[in-house]
């Protein structure tokens, strides 16, 4: 398959803005003939979205979700938006729409509260980490945060994941040795994660300025070896794409099958037993 990265930069909380950047990019990916267009966190509203929530919340059912759903005939496509339920919570999402259809959402489950963040003060927390099939394969979405938790990226790999997508809204934090220091560690994850599990990790953060804060941009795919296959530059704004080859995973797997020994059932035991020990407080 093909794949293009829509390294966008979108404008806090101008639904018509932004929905016009993302049927420009699915324009120029079907012009390309990518078979996945994959968007960072949050790219239809921006992300400091706050107190404009509810304004620009979107559900399942909206005209605009519906546009991209017909469009997901032509392309597959993922995005981050703001959902809002039947029972008026707001999540910050994940969506992969494919021949027209909505095959999953992924509702964030790490809402970070630290530093410049405050994600937990306006959306719910999602309670589900799980992976789909597609027509290309097992993926699994994870945003941000969750990725920064090795049990999140456990749980997708442990559910045949064999393609991690991280959406990503990720501020330039820090000077590192050679580069952004939140770049160079998002960095070192993807290559991380792709190699310990022989998956592909297809990495897409936004570029761009929002209330005085920058975003580096540096979206990715990491082969299941841990080496680059493609590099979008930092703070600009880019679309770009590359072939995807299914045999370098069984090629990764083969020569270091981390996922083939993992013994479940040894990790349910434990864990069981570290919650009940403090659950009846002897920690």
């Amino acid at each position: 398959m093909k794949v293009m990265l829509a390294q966008v930069a979108p404008t806090l909380g101008d639904m018509t803005k932004n929905v016009k950047i993302h049927r420009e990019c699915i324009d120029r990916a079907i012009d390309e003939f990518a078979d996945l267009i994959l968007f960072p966190e949050l790219s239809l509203t921006g992300y400091f979205v706050r107190d404009l929530v509810p304004e620009v919340s979107l559900s399942l059912e909206s005209q605009i979700m519906g546009e991209f759903v017909e469009l997901s005939k032509r392309i597959s496509i993922a995005f981050g938006f703001v959902e809002e339920t039947g029972d008026y919570l707001f999540y910050n999402s994940a969506v992969y729409l494919e021949d027209g259809l909505i095959k999953h959402v992924h509702r964030k489950v790490y809402l970070p509260t630290y530093g410049m963040f405050d994600e937990a003060r306006y959306f719910a927390r999602g309670d589900r980490i799980r992976a789909l099939d597609t027509r290309f394969g097992r993926f699994a979405m994870l945003i941000c945060e969750d990725a920064w938790h090795p049990s999140a990226v456990y749980v997708a790999v442990m559910d045949s994941a064999d393609y991690l997508l991280f959406l990503s809204s990720s501020p330039a934090r820090g000077v590192g040795k050679h580069a952004i220091s939140s770049g160079e560690a998002w960095e070192t994850l993807n290559r991380m994660n792709a190699e310990l599990y022989g998956c592909y990790v297809f990495y897409t953060n936004r570029a761009g300025q929002e209330e005085g804060v920058s975003f580096w941009g540096g979206s990715e795919i990491v082969l299941p070896n841990g080496q680059l296959l493609i590099k979008a530059p930092y703070f600009q704004e880019a679309c770009l794409a590359a072939e995807v080859d299914p045999r370098e995973i069984r090629r990764s797997r083969l020569i270091t099958p981390i996922s083939r020994d993992e013994n479940i059932d040894l990790t349910l035991r434990e864990l069981i037993r570290i919650y009940e020990e403090r659950f009846e407080g002897k920690y």
